[in-house]
């Protein structure tokens, strides 16, 4: 009987057209290559799970306890529930440190875009020594962080600082000032190093930009009259657009961040005015010991990176789908 109905399949297949029938789907050689991607994948996932999963959850479990350095060396965690991001949120210090990262923030990502963009449209034309040039202005975001900070403290110093020293050198003593170490000036001098840091990836980036624009564009457009502005504007900028928000996107990631540059350069302060929300973050930790609002004030930090790269991604993945579909 069940002879019969195989054969009565095998008729009804062929009549089909269709192939016949292969292995399951755990056998066969696609699920062996299936099987070794998830092995191959496993060396990535571990390392994931112990430097990114274990310590997010961890800084989780410790912002919902009491944990302070005697009761971290004695094993005793209270519960608080909320208590510790009550507390911060509480902290005028916290939110001034949130107006100085929005300040840091926004003054580094308009100037190092402009800038840039700036040098991206410079580039994008060949005149002698193009390429040695570019690769002299990306010295200043390969170098370290701690580097650029510490040049940078040199250079802004007020007694032996290079930049006071050029100030007298051309007569203009009077503008010779002590950048880091008065609060009016010292938010704007590390402000300056970033830009410094930033302004070569922002021109790579935008210089790879404006090379997959076709040149046939602007061609077309000078043989129909239109003036350099007018193709600035009516081609480059709106087809320069995805790589722009990319570009901003990523700086804000990495500039809402950052630690080393500002920590190295005035350490947050003079009286906290350079004291961002990284820099609150690491006080509250290791200099007050005060271990669970500090990990409720570090997953406050992560709110705007992880909100500018959920947008990120699916940005992403709708350019994919708009390109798949033409």
């Amino acid at each position: 009987m069940r002879g019969r109905q195989a054969l009565a399949q095998e008729i009804r297949r062929r009549r089909a057209g269709l192939p016949p029938p292969g292995p399951g789907p755990m056998h066969g050689p696609s699920a062996r290559r299936r099987r070794a991607g998830y092995l191959f994948c496993l060396p990535g996932l571990a390392f994931l799970a112990l430097f990114l999963a274990y310590p997010l959850f961890y800084n989780v479990w410790t912002s919902v306890h009491d944990v302070r350095l005697s009761g971290l060396l004695g094993g005793a965690e209270r519960f608080n529930g909320l208590d510790n991001y009550r507390v911060v949120l509480d902290d005028p210090a916290f939110w001034h440190s949130v107006r100085l990262s929005l300040l840091f923030t926004i003054g580094s990502l308009v100037l190092q875009f402009t800038l840039g963009f700036a040098l991206a449209l410079l580039f994008a034309r060949p005149f002698p020594l193009n390429g040695l040039l570019r690769a002299l202005l990306l010295v200043a975001w390969l170098l370290p962080p701690i580097v650029s900070g510490t040049l940078f403290r040199w250079l802004l110093d007020a007694e032996s600082g290079a930049y006071n020293a050029l100030l007298r050198a051309v007569g203009l003593d009077a503008l010779a000032h002590d950048w880091l170490t008065d609060p009016s000036t010292a938010l704007a001098g590390v402000i300056l190093a970033n830009i410094w840091v930033g302004v070569p990836f922002n021109m790579l980036l935008l210089l790879v930009g404006l090379h997959t624009i076709d040149p046939e564009l602007h061609e077309a457009a000078a043989l129909d009259g239109a003036s350099a502005r007018q193709r600035f504007r009516r081609i480059t900028l709106p087809l320069m657009r995805p790589v722009a928000v990319t570009v901003l996107l990523l700086g804000l990631l990495y500039t809402f961040k950052v630690f080393d540059l500002i920590f190295v350069m005035t350490g947050g302060g003079p009286v906290d005015a350079t004291r961002v929300l990284s820099l609150y973050v690491y006080e509250v930790f290791f200099r007050f010991f005060r271990f669970g609002e500090g990990a409720a004030a570090g997953l406050l930090l992560l709110v705007v990176p992880l909100l500018t790269g959920v947008f990120y991604v699916r940005r992403l993945r709708r350019e994919d789908a708009v390109g798949g579909s033409t």
